[in-house]
């Protein structure tokens, strides 16, 4: 399978403390954590499209029709289960319904686009067995927090680049 390229929008920093404090909860009770993941990019985000190839017109549409919204407030709330028999656990962020328009508006328009539809989430943890699930549920409590939105990133993994705007 191709490395997927992504458009991804990121946290302000204290949104990023939010969810690496999660990441850093589970790691202290010996879960999967997105600590795990060592890459030079991982970073608290919200993918918006991810696809095998993202045209240089698909990020200045990207910019076209996100940058006006930025930033913007989010709530990131409810924790959600993605996946089979090993599971990706994320917390779901909600978004104004006018990033939502502007997201699927960009989604229609880039091809070969990873997953249908848009779940604006955050991974806290990958690979995660069923079994520890109920364990993480009560190590990361319940809290909505609101974060804000600020910055929409590209990573370009086949030249090893990520570009912020």
């Amino acid at each position: 399978m191709p490395r997927l390229h992504a458009l991804e929008l990121l946290p302000d920093d204290a949104g990023h403390d939010v969810v690496r404090r999660d990441w850093q909860a589970l790691r202290d009770a010996a879960l999967p954590s997105q600590l795990d993941h060592r890459g030079a990019t991982n970073s608290p985000h919200v993918t918006v499209v991810a696809a095998p190839v993202l045209r240089a017109e698909d990020q200045q549409e990207a910019y076209d029709l996100l940058g006006p919204l930025l930033p913007t407030g989010a709530r990131a709330a409810g924790i959600a289960l993605l996946g089979g028999r090993r599971v990706t656990l994320v917390r779901l962020v909600e978004v104004p319904d006018t990033v939502v328009r502007a997201v699927l508006e960009l989604r229609a328009r880039v091809a070969d686009v990873q997953h249908p539809g848009w779940l604006p989430h955050v991974t806290l943890a990958r690979r995660m067995d069923r079994s520890d699930v109920s364990r993480a549920l009560e190590v990361l409590g319940h809290d909505d927090v609101v974060i804000t939105l600020t910055t929409l990133r590209r990573w370009d993994p086949d030249a090893g680049i990520v570009t912020t705007s």
